[in-house]
């Protein structure tokens, strides 16, 4: 839906006037109307359309208007097809005196096709919208329309060791099957660009987040020429005469966020060149708009395809056990060596893997945690490759905490509240419960990310009650054949203390945890239970954990019926560098597992054996298997959980992408 032009016509001598199909102009009837004059006629060329907001006193045969000139009387004209000589079509306005007597004026026109078009209605095909809808507009929904843009965050090029959008050029032909197409189409007759232009530009404010690279008419890659993008907001179009598609490439070249909407939108306008020393004059524009594709995770509902995992001197058996479970899930193993984690072992620390998405290409990308220990290079020398992007964001090594490791990322499946949907789940991070001089929270930088991607609508939840601060320390996410299709899995003291209650009034007081691991020191299931100060700290932990409760009941939808509770304790330890009592897991944390498929590779807790079962792995295996879930249950202690980790911290998983197209849900 093109603005409309208005055209002032003249007494004194004819007027030219260029009108491209599909838009209108309004033709000045009064600015040039003799005084005294009661009557006009109209009489057109048949290429021309006119429409009066009037009813004519006349109407002749050959198509002449008779009308009464007063005030709000108005005009428009319109082309029915493409001219093929200047000038060639004519609307004659004759005013009428009291008398009769009658004066004219001309108003010669030129018709000219030009579109700029993308895949506005988002079906992988560029075609004109014919004026259907205003493609100046970007809507969400199954009816919206606009285009995506993704992102060029992968490395095509193997020479390359940037990313394809930081390079100055197109190097691979792979790479523009990354970009978005954008055509602009034209039909002029001859000599038309000997008195006019056509200008690409975009907003100065919106330049450094895209490239728009020209295709070469013989597709050779060095021709490929950028002509918009940083620094570059406008260039002047080399268009030849005639029908004529000119292709150009459109990138992304940076994600939404907390400055940017993500939004981008590129004009065509039409200048007329004067031989007066005066500025080029604006006769018409044709706009599109983008939107860069959203970041989006995966939760562990989604089919597992690829496992990572370090391999360090000491935990080949960890190594292992993790290799047989991907085996069962039919997954593809990578292994991390130790001369490139450097000793760094919390995979899911340092980076979390998600997609991006557009109607014509999908790829997953990782992004890289500003942790920045021993794994800060793996995420670029290793996964960053040709389909595969990265994305980072960076903060001062002085305000990094615990609570910018990625463990403390999750997101839940898909969950419906109340009347609003979330069809790609909602990311939960945790932070701290108020501002305190010792207390942590995610850098600003991150979550100004992640709640800029607007797809997966963030929550934030309290972790900092806990030493590493990690929300995978007390939750996690299962498949279910029913219900909502899967199980929240909480951490559960209660749970624990009423297991072990049981066993003792039952006569396995004197069973004890961790044998097999500890030669000395291990508590028995009656120490435990009457440990007050134990108990307290588990209190203390509990209500952590149901302050979290509530919220991701309230947050996702849920009931009490989609939560299971996980036996695990933890116990209170002062922290060396914030004199702050925090929590940790007493035994191996079994919530802190890994989810592939229906195998779950849950962290060995050791706990009290009675009639020759472990009574915790007995207990977990009730609550999870009638699910059809598989549980394999892995040692982790010495290698991670001494460390203040399980399975879960060092391990990843990138998953199956979801079905659902993020463009058709409305945040």
């Amino acid at each position: 839906m093109a603005q409309k032009r208005l055209v002032r016509v003249s007494l004194d001598r004819p007027t030219s006037a260029v009108c491209v199909l599909g838009t209108e102009i309004v033709v000045d009837l009064q600015g040039c109307a003799p005084d005294g004059c009661k009557f006009f006629e109209i009489c057109a060329t048949p290429g021309v359309v006119i429409d009066l907001n009037c009813h004519p006193i006349k109407r002749s045969p050959s198509g002449t208007f008779k009308c009464l000139l007063e005030p709000g009387v108005e005009m428009t004209v319109r082309m029915k097809t493409p001219s093929t000589l200047l000038n060639d079509q004519k609307v004659k306005i004759s005013y009428l005196g009291p008398k009769s007597s009658s004066a004219q004026a001309l108003l010669y026109l030129t018709g000219v096709q030009i579109s700029l078009d993308v895949d506005t209605y988002r079906n992988g095909r560029v075609k004109p919208t014919d004026g259907k809808i205003d493609k100046r507009n970007w809507t969400w929904g199954p009816n919206g329309q606009g285009a995506v843009l993704l992102v060029n965050c992968d490395k095509d090029s193997p020479r390359s060791s940037e990313v394809d959008a930081e390079l100055k050029k197109v190097t691979n032909y792979k790479d523009l099957k990354d970009m978005s197409l954008m055509i602009l189409s034209t039909q002029t007759p001859k000599d038309f660009f000997a008195r006019h232009e056509l200008i690409l530009h975009v907003s100065k404010f919106e330049m450094d987040k895209v490239r728009v690279f020209q295709a070469d008419q013989k597709k050779l890659l060095s021709k490929y020429k950028m002509i918009l993008g940083p620094k570059m907001p406008s260039h002047v179009l080399k268009v030849l005469d005639g029908p004529q598609e000119n292709t150009f490439f459109v990138e992304g070249l940076a994600f939404p966020d907390v400055d940017f909407s993500g939004l981008v939108s590129f004009t065509v306008s039409l200048m007329g060149i004067s031989n007066l020393p005066v500025p080029e004059a604006l006769l018409f524009q044709d706009t599109v708009v983008f939107r860069v594709a959203p970041w989006i995770m995966t939760p562990n509902t989604q089919a597992p395809q690829e496992v990572y995992v370090c391999r360090t001197y000491d935990n080949e058996n960890f190594v292992e056990s993790v290799t047989a479970l991907a085996k069962k899930a039919k997954c593809k193993l990578i292994i991390c060596p130790e001369e490139e984690n450097q000793d760094d072992i919390w995979m899911q620390d340092e980076i979390e893997f998600g997609y991006i998405q557009a109607p014509h290409k999908i790829f997953p990308v990782v992004f890289d945690s500003p942790r920045n220990r021993g794994l800060k290079d793996f995420p670029i020398k290793t996964v960053l490759g040709p389909d595969f992007g990265y994305v980072t964001r960076e903060e001062n090594k002085d305000l990094i905490t615990g609570l910018d490791s990625f463990g403390n990322l999750e997101v839940s499946p898909p969950v419906t509240v109340g009347d609003k949907k979330y069809p790609l789940g909602r990311i939960l991070l945790g932070n701290s419960s108020y501002p305190r001089e010792e207390s942590r929270e995610m850098v600003k930088v991150l979550q100004d990310f992640l709640f800029s991607q607007k797809v997966q609508a963030p929550v934030k939840l309290f972790s900092d009650w806990l030493s590493v601060g990690h929300v995978d320390e007390f939750l996690s996410f299962v498949p279910a054949p029913d219900g909502k299709g899967f199980r929240l899995l909480l951490a559960s003291p209660s749970t624990c203390y009423k297991l072990f209650e049981e066993k003792q009034k039952e006569g396995h007081g004197d069973a004890k945890m961790l044998e097999g691991v500890k030669k000395k020191g291990n508590k028995t299931i009656k120490d435990i239970l009457s440990d007050k100060t134990l108990r307290e700290h588990n209190q203390y932990a509990e209500s952590c954990i149901d302050w979290n409760r509530e919220i991701l009941k309230q947050e996702l939808g849920l009931t009490e019926q989609d939560i299971i509770d996980i036996p695990q304790l933890f116990y209170l330890k002062m922290q060396v560098s914030t004199k702050a009592l925090k929590a940790e897991a007493l035994f191996p944390d079994m919530v802190n597992m890994l989810v592939l498929g229906k195998y779950l590779g849950i962290p060995k807790p050791f706990g009290p054996i009675i009639n020759g079962q472990c009574c915790l792995e007995e207990k977990v295996q009730a609550l999870l298997e009638p699910l059809g879930l598989k549980c394999i249950f892995i040692d982790d202690y010495f290698s991670y959980h001494l460390r203040s980790g399980e399975v879960h911290c060092g391990t990843n998983v990138r998953r199956k992408p979801f079905p659902f197209k993020w463009w058709n849900m409305t945040p």
